[in-house]
Formats: structure tokens, sequence, C-alpha cells
């Protein structure tokens, strides 16, 4: 028994260390699972015809979730009353309830995106895409269309691929009222997209960013793009469409009575192109309209007294709004100025007098302009009326410093005040902080053409405008990065237009170079482009 004993108790001992000689870690899984959930089956299976019912039913091989299911999902055509996709939770099934009134001898399709994922990974069953037919045929044709910007380098994502059907009743302005025949969407990640199980026919084809999700074009909102003629299926054309924003036409959106001597006009379109009055007693009385900074609205300024009864007109081509209002007493406006740019002025910048209240007058014998050893600078004079802006032009030295002095009663605004006395400084860098930048432009098609110099965000950094010449230069540049815009300005208005739907017109043309170029201090960099097709 005593050497059994003394036998077990090394045996003991080791048995007693192992814990804490063990190595330390947890335990694995396994490999992540990557593979997106499977189709068992449906009922009534994947096309099929002759469908009669309500409800379709997807069986998975494993328990699956829906997300972003309202943006993913897309049902062509469209239905008036959306179906109802259930359990919102985790299962194997999954249920379509059909909850409109389903047209004859027409094939139907839900494409889920990516909003069916596995539960646990959440692993997508990519473009997964249920059809049936209410008829004894499935559709079979096809039809590509790429989308892209018609002016910036980067397109929106989401965007609803549409085909109105061109019949008796057809005409432009269906696209505001009703669903189109046909729709599928880019989702967030697609640029180009195939709209499937189409019938034979001509049809009209236009894109829209569907900011109300309603199927329906909304220009107050919403971008759209077309294509000009209409097309007709079988067809095997790659199609283009190029998204823009509309011009709105003018219309005061709001009006307010907010100051003793000024009204605020909330508005869309173009505020300066309308035809403003403002009237006493049927009198017309004089008024000055200037902008509100980063907003789409502008302020009506006048002189008049506590309890005048006035009335202001607003007329844009078929528009015509009239507001009338007492004055009341608020507290007065002071005249607040300010010197833009702040800081360093840049070569290109111009030197700005920004002011509170509308100028009437300014007066250059008391606006000083001085050197670093006090000699003069001669200057010139224009006032942006919308902007409240008054700039100064002169040449510009490197490495130099400027002072602004505004004497007593330099500058009268529209309600009388006149300024103190104010001095700035401003200051100029060396050449050698700066680039330039030649372009050569070759294939171009036509004159005249705007040249811009944007950021990664669009930006417009610089622009220049050739009537003629092939090759523009940019001197004097701050160093960045820039991506190259031009624009054909075909109706030489020094802007980029857009287009028109109903006008059947397309926005101006825009070519980009694709490569980003790199401007930097003390270079000087030429750079040539092809801006033709």
């Amino acid at each position: 028994m005593l050497k059994k004993a003394l036998f077990l108790i090394p045996l003991v001992i080791v048995l007693l260390c192992l814990p804490s000689c063990a190595r330390r870690g947890t335990i694995s899984g396994g490999p992540k699972d990557t593979i997106a959930p499977q189709l068992l089956f449906s009922y009534p299976k994947n096309l099929s015809t002759n469908f009669t019912g309500s409800e379709i039913k997807l069986q998975f091989n494993e328990y699956i979730k829906l997300k972003d299911l309202q943006k993913q999902l897309v049902v062509s055509p469209p239905m008036n009353s959306a179906p109802e996709i259930f359990p919102q939770t985790a299962s194997k099934t999954l249920t379509i309830r059909i909850k409109d009134t389903l047209k004859p001898n027409t094939t139907y399709s839900f494409n889920f995106g990516q909003s069916i994922q596995d539960n646990n990974e959440g692993n997508p069953f990519s473009q997964f895409k249920y059809v049936m037919s209410t008829g004894p045929t499935i559709d079979s044709l096809k039809l590509g269309v790429k989308i892209k910007d018609a002016l910036e380098r980067k397109t929106d994502n989401f965007v609803s691929v549409m085909l109105y059907e061109v019949n008796a009743t057809y005409n432009d302005s269906i696209v505001y009222k009703k669903q189109p025949q046909y729709v599928i969407n880019t989702l967030d990640s697609l640029k180009a997209v195939v709209l499937e199980n189409l019938k034979p026919g001509k049809y009209r084809l236009i894109a829209i960013k569907d900011v109300n999700k309603n199927n329906k074009y909304d220009p107050k909102s919403e971008k759209i793009a077309f294509q000009k003629d209409y097309i007709t299926l079988p067809n095997d054309t790659l199609y283009e469409l190029e998204l823009f924003n509309e011009k709105k036409s003018f219309k005061a959106v709001t009006t307010s009575h907010i100051k003793s001597s000024r009204v605020l006009v909330g508005y869309q379109g173009s505020v300066e192109k309308a035809e403003l009055q403002l009237t006493k007693n049927n009198e017309k009385i004089p008024f000055q309209l200037t902008r509100v900074v980063g907003k789409d609205s502008a302020e009506v300024w006048f002189k008049a007294t506590k309890g005048d009864s006035l009335t202001l007109e607003m007329k844009a081509n078929k528009y015509a709004k009239t507001f009338g209002f007492k004055v009341r007493d608020f507290k007065k406006d002071s005249l607040s100025l300010s010197l833009e740019p702040k800081g360093t002025l840049n070569f290109r910048d111009t030197l700005r007098i920004v002011s509170s209240i509308p100028l009437t007058a300014w007066d250059s014998n008391k606006i000083q302009l001085r050197k670093r050893d006090s000699s003069a600078v001669p200057y010139k004079t224009n006032y942006d009326s919308f902007k409240k802006e008054l700039h100064l032009f002169f040449e510009k030295e490197p490495n130099q410093k400027y002072q602004l002095q505004m004497l007593p009663g330099a500058l009268t605004d529209f309600l009388g005040n006149k300024n103190d006395t104010l001095k700035y400084t401003t200051n100029t860098l060396d050449v050698s902080e700066y680039g330039n930048l030649k372009i050569n432009m070759e294939r171009i098609k036509r004159f005249p053409v705007i040249v811009q110099l944007t950021d990664a965000q669009g930006k417009v950094k610089a622009s220049a405008y050739s009537d003629n010449s092939k090759t523009v230069s940019f001197d004097l540049i701050q160093p960045s990065k820039f991506f190259i815009r031009v624009i054909y300005d075909d109706d030489k208005d020094g802007l980029w237009t857009p287009g028109n739907f109903l006008e059947h017109r397309q926005s101006e043309e825009v070519k980009y170079h694709p490569v980003e170029i790199d401007v930097r201090s003390n270079w000087d960099v030429e750079q040539t482009i092809d801006v033709g097709d």
C-alpha cells in the first residue's frame, strides 16, 4: 500500500502543474462566413406565367434579414400601392403580398438589389430578382443605359431609369403625373444598368434622381436626363443619359417684412431677371435689390415711415405676385463694412469693400490706398449692387503691404448712413509662392468655351473664357490639384446652361480632362487636353 501511495504522489504533482503550464488563448470559431444566402425554391416558381395570385413566397437555405428595403427594392412596372414584404425580422421565408391590381399580359419583376442578407454576417444576395407574368409569356427584351452627370464629374446614386410607352395617349407631361411602364434603379454603386423583361414597342427613355420616391418627375427638387428621340425595342444600343437640374423660372416662395426698411423675398429661379416694382398709393418709390449670402433669398430695400402702406409687385414671364404690407417700426439698420479677402491678397483676387446696406455713393478722394512706403496706389472702382460690394482694381506688386483708409463720409448707404474713419491692411506674397498653368485644347469643336479649374468637390477655383484661342493660361494660381473642365458655351452667356425636358433641349456640352493636374509653387505646367468626342 505504501509503495502504491509513493507512486501516486509524482502523478498528482504533474496533474496539478498542468493548468499553469497550459498555453492561454481563445477558442476559434473557424473561418468567417462569406457565402450569400441561396434561394431554395419559390411559390409560384420564378419566371411563372399566367400569374393570378396575390402572394409570393421565397424560401432560403438560412435565416435572412432585410436591409434598406425601401431604397433597394425596385418593382417594374411600378405599382400604385407598394407590395408588402414580410417578415422584417430574421426568417428563412420571405413573403411578397401584392396590394395592387395587376395589369393583364404584363411581366413584373421584383429586384431586391442588396436588401436580402444573411442574418449573421450580412452577406448580400446581390441583385436577386423575382419575375412573373400575368400573361402566357415572359417578356425578354433588354435595354442598356449608362448614367452620368451633365456638369459634375461625380454622378448621383439611386437614379431611376424609366421607360414610358409612346401610344395614342402619350405626351411629355406624363412624366410629371404618372408612373412609367418600366423602371430600374442604379442603387448605391451602379452607373450602367440594364432594363429587362421588356415588351417590343416605342418608348420615351428618361432618368430622374427620384428624391420623392414616387416614380414621377418633380423639377423643383429633382434632376432629369432624357434621350431626345423616341426609342424602339428591340434595340441593342447602349444609351447614355446626362442628369441636370432644369433652370427654374422665377417665383417668389415667401415674402416677409423683416425690418423697417426692407422686405425679405425667398425665391426660386433668378430674382435678378425679374421685374420688381414698389409703390405707395400707386406712386413708384425707389428701392434696391440685394442678395442674402448662401440662401435663395433677396432683400428689397426702401425708404418709408412707420404706418406707410406699400405694395411690392414681382413679375417674370407669365408669373406675377403682389405683396402688400404696412411699414412697422423696427430697430434701424446701421452700416457695417468689411474688407475681403481677409489676410493675404492673392494676385487673382479682387479687393472688395463689403457693406451691410447697399451703397449709393462713394468718394474716391476719401478712399486712400497706399503701399508700405506710404506712396499712393492708383485704382479704379466698380460697384456690384446685388452683392453690396465695392471692387477696387489696381496693379498688385509681390511682397507688398497695402493699407486702405476710408475717411469719414467716403461711403454713403441707401438709408443715408456714412462711415467713420476706417483702416484696413492686406499683403501680397512673392510670385514664387504661386504656379502657372497653360492648357492646350486638342480637337476643339467650336467656340466660345469656358475653361474652369475645379477642386475634387467640383468647386470652381479659376475660370477663363476663349472666343477663338485653343490655348488658355492660368497665371499665378495658388498651388493645388485641379480638374480641368471645358464647357461649350453655345448660347454665349458665359455660364453653363442646363437642358430643358419639355423643350427637348440638352445641356451645354461639358468635357473633363480625366487626370487631376498638380500645380506646385514656382512651377510652370503645360497640359494638353482632348475636348473632342
